[in-house]
């Protein structure tokens, strides 16, 4: 990743240095501001692009020329992801999204809606008893967390016995996923373990096929996944099939928290769930960056030229707040016409997983605002974010149910 260099000129990358820092990573929108002042594209130093406009980020993601691969560096961490939909560019990428395409279809995920709801009934008693007698109870790590682990080690073919894992290693193995990631040490021993780990399951799949991901995965027809595209596949599916619906559920219900009115108008129906849904991501996604990198010449960019090599720095989080795109873009407000936020994607690359995020979703804040109608912020206990601005969420959301 490209480091930003200082100096009176350069505030493209004071802009990238102040989004690198604790306060900007706890708080980006501010600078994201800033930002938006600059252009919708701006060049660094070093010749990277950064991206905020809405129109940009989405033509830079739609645009085939722009590439996702990075070489592979000798980090277990990195490497895995290299072998898997995420980073892999044409003509692999299309060959992977086919296949996983054929298994994870619209209908298996459309179906999936009672056993959600039945996870989510579940998950929510669990919720009422811990907060039971104006007790605080965690909303991430009784609810939000839970749900889509269990919806997508469901769909996968996970046994419950091993689910509990899940989370500190997917919490390690997306460190690799920071623009300035740290020790990366955690990161490798996580890729190391869910390796190991899907390694068994296949072969236990192969062995003895069930309706479920892996088998359909390990058993694909015609030009299938090679061994180590598999193994990163399935790590991929796993971890980002319940980090960023986790974070979406923390970030919508922490909105929710601070508008009670808004909560009774979800209730009573009058604004309907999908679009508060879609407005939660546009206000704060649970993916804030990506990146690019221009694979051939003669790109632009908003009009601006790209080199071929160049790294491109998508800022989603700015764009999804980009005033030419949205008036009054720092204003909550579900009601919005034509919300098309830029969270999971769009293009080739866009998240294959978006229409199950967007249906648990659905079905978790229908169910919350009914169960729970006295909802509200535990007096005393502040919300902790994750130290992240890549991936941004919540780690910890007390509320009280009553």
């Amino acid at each position: 990743m490209p480091t930003a260099t200082t100096g009176p000129a350069d505030s493209a990358a004071q802009v990238l240095d102040t989004l690198l820092a604790p306060p900007g990573r706890a708080d980006p929108f501010p600078v994201y501001q800033r930002a938006h002042r600059l252009g919708p594209v701006a060049a660094l130093s070093d010749g990277s692009i950064l991206v905020s406009g809405y129109a940009a980020v989405d033509q830079a993601l739609r645009n085939p020329g722009f590439g996702v691969a990075r070489p592979t560096s000798g980090d277990n961490a990195l490497d895995s992801m290299s072998s898997s939909i995420l980073r892999t560019d044409p003509p692999g990428h299309g060959r992977m999204r086919s296949l996983i395409s054929q298994v994870f279809t619209p209908r298996r995920i459309t179906a999936l809606r009672p056993a959600i709801e039945r996870a989510a009934d579940s998950l929510l008693g669990s919720l009422a008893e811990a907060g039971a007698n104006g007790r605080n109870a965690d909303f991430m790590n009784l609810f939000a967390f839970p749900l889509p682990v269990t919806v997508i080690c469901e769909l996968l073919g996970v046994p419950h016995s091993d689910r509990p894992r899940f989370r500190s290693l997917a919490a390690d193995l997306t460190e690799v996923l920071e623009l300035s990631s740290g020790d990366l040490g955690p990161a490798d021993a996580a890729a190391r373990e869910l390796a190991g780990y899907f390694t068994d399951l296949v072969a236990e799949r192969r062995a003895a096929p069930r309706d479920d991901l892996v088998s359909a995965l390990a058993a694909a027809p015609g030009d299938r996944l090679t061994g180590t595209e598999l193994l990163a596949n399935l790590t991929l599916l796993l971890v980002a099939g319940f980090e960023t619906t986790a974070s979406l559920l923390g970030n919508g219900l922490a909105i929710l928290l601070g508008q009670p009115d808004l909560a009774a108008l979800l209730r009573s129906g009058q604004i309907p769930v999908p679009g508060f849904i879609e407005e939660v991501l546009r206000y704060d996604s649970p993916v804030q960056v990506t990146t690019r990198r221009a694979r051939t010449a003669g790109l632009t960019i908003g009009g601006e030229p790209v080199p071929p090599g160049s790294e491109v720095i998508l800022l989603i989080g700015a764009a999804n707040r980009d005033p030419a795109r949205y008036p009054d873009p720092d204003r909550f407000d579900p009601t919005r016409p034509h919300i098309r936020p830029l969270s999971f994607g769009a293009g080739a690359h866009i998240c294959i997983g978006n229409g199950l995020a967007r249906l648990e979703a659905d079905v978790a804040f229908t169910r919350l605002l009914t169960r729970f109608p006295a909802l509200s912020p535990a007096p005393g206990c502040p919300a902790v974010r994750r130290d992240r601005l890549v991936l941004r969420g919540y780690y910890a959301l007390p509320i009280r149910t009553s």
